[in-house]
This record gives C-alpha cells, sequence and structure tokens, in this order.
C-alpha cells in the first residue's frame, strides 16, 4: 500500500513537472535555495517566525543573497489569514558591461559587489479546502528599499578605476500567488504546486513551482521543491531554474 501511494505521487508531480518544464527550455542559468525557519504559534490564531535563506546562481556557483528576518500572522477568519514581515537582504549585484558605439570594445566594467537592501511585507492568504485539496489565493504587497553608495568602475578609455555612485531606490511589487496542494491518505508527503505573478506597472516575473512537504511529529517539516521563473521583457534578470530545500521548526 505504502509503495502505491508513493508511486501516485510521483506520478502526480511527473503530471505537474511535464506542464510546467516545456516553458523553461529556454532558461540560461540555474541556483540552489536553501532556508531554515523557527515558527511559534502563540494562539490558535497568532503565529510568528524568523527565517534565513541563502541562494545561488551561476550554475550553482556563485553566491547570490544572503537574508533573514522575522514574520508574524493573525488568523482573521477560519479561511482567511493576514501576514506581515520583514527582510533585510544581503545580495551579490551582478557585474555590469558597456560597450562602446561600435558594440566590441569595452567602455566601462562595475564588478559585481555586494550590497544590502531593506525588504517588508503584508499579505492576505485566502484559501479553501475541497476534500483532500487545498487551494489558497495570496496577495502580497512588497516595499524594498536600497539606500546609495559609492562603488569602483572602471573606464576603459582612460584605463583607470572611477567612483560611480549607486543611487539609493525603493520598489514597490504586488506578488499574487496561486496554490493547489494535496493531503494524500496514508502518504507521508504533501504535494503542491503553484504559479505566482510578481507586478509593478507591468508583468516583471513569474514563478512556477512543483513540490512536497513532510512533516514529523508536528514539530518538525521539511519541504523540497523545483522552482522555474521566468523574467518580464522589462527585467535585467535572466530565466532561472532553481532547486529549493527549506527546514521548519516549530515549537
Amino acid at each position: 500500500m505504502a509503495r502505491s501511494k508513493m508511486n501516485q505521487l510521483a506520478a502526480l508531480l511527473l503530471l505537474i513537472s511535464a506542464a510546467l518544464i516545456p516553458t523553461s527550455l529556454h532558461a540560461d542559468d540555474a541556483g540552489l535555495v536553501v532556508s531554515a525557519e523557527a515558527s511559534h504559534k502563540f494562539t490558535k490564531a497568532l503565529s510568528a517566525g524568523f527565517e534565513v535563506e541563502f541562494r545561488s546562481r551561476n550554475n550553482f556557483r556563485t553566491a547570490d543573497r544572503v537574508s533573514f528576518g522575522p514574520s508574524v500572522s493573525y488568523k482573521v477568519l477560519p479561511w482567511l489569514k493576514a501576514s506581515a514581515g520583514y527582510n533585510l537582504l544581503i545580495d551579490n549585484n551582478r557585474e555590469e558591461i558597456t560597450y562602446q558605439d561600435d558594440g566590441v570594445s569595452y567602455n566601462n566594467w562595475r564588478p559585481s559587489y555586494w550590497g544590502v537592501r531593506h525588504r517588508f511585507n503584508v499579505s492576505l492568504t485566502a484559501s479553501r479546502k475541497i476534500q483532500r485539496v487545498e487551494v489558497s489565493l495570496r496577495e502580497r504587497w512588497q516595499y524594498t528599499y536600497r539606500r546609495s553608495r559609492v562603488i569602483d568602475n572602471f573606464d576603459f578609455d582612460n584605463a583607470e578605476w572611477e567612483d560611480h555612485e549607486v543611487r539609493g531606490k525603493g520598489k514597490n511589487v504586488l506578488r499574487s500567488r496561486l496554490q493547489v496542494a494535496w493531503d494524500i491518505p496514508k502518504c507521508k508527503f504533501d504535494p503542491y504546486a503553484s504559479v505566482e505573478f510578481h507586478s509593478t506597472r507591468e508583468l516583471e516575473k513569474t514563478r512556477f513551482i512543483v513540490g512536497v512537504d513532510h512533516s514529523i511529529k508536528k514539530k518538525h517539516e521539511f519541504t523540497l521543491y523545483y522552482r522555474y521563473q521566468l523574467s518580464g521583457s522589462s527585467s535585467d534578470e535572466p530565466n532561472i531554474h532553481m532547486l529549493g530545500m527549506g527546514y521548519t521548526y516549530k515549537f
């Protein structure tokens, strides 16, 4: 019986992946997401947590980001949850190269550098369970702020290093996520799939996710997922395949 359930789970994830992966054949990068979180439930409605996350890029070879921060959530209604959070983002910004008018000769080179951003978010999540399938819709507003700073920039015309100011910037993003999760009888693994849209004045990126959750004695929760991020036409981020692993300790 257990083997049959595992086969059903594998087949289900395979079908979901088959629907999503063909859209990702032109992705040009791959990376890893690893996260750990501690959360505590104060009442049936109120809970809080603290999460740390690491990301890589450049086909798993380059550290991309380290982030950490607290969050709090409150169950307003049995089907509606409100939450808020803050994250300190420590980013490894990609290098940038500009070219002369001929498109071949170098003009300026800005090496990669580490920078700090502050991110705040508030969310509303509505969910409904139909038998063993739960459908949820999350609407999240996030604001990210970057302070101005001066970094090194190499000018090929003068063959010397120059100071370059990276200006401060604030950015608002609306993130809309639709998720479906399955509670399979007598199976220790709960599969889920989601699609999330990041919008500013236009669609900036779309994320497709398929994964599984596994809980041990209701205190330890593990998740393993595949995420494909499709960047919009105005974004300078490449499309990217991501392998994600997460752990949550509930106390």
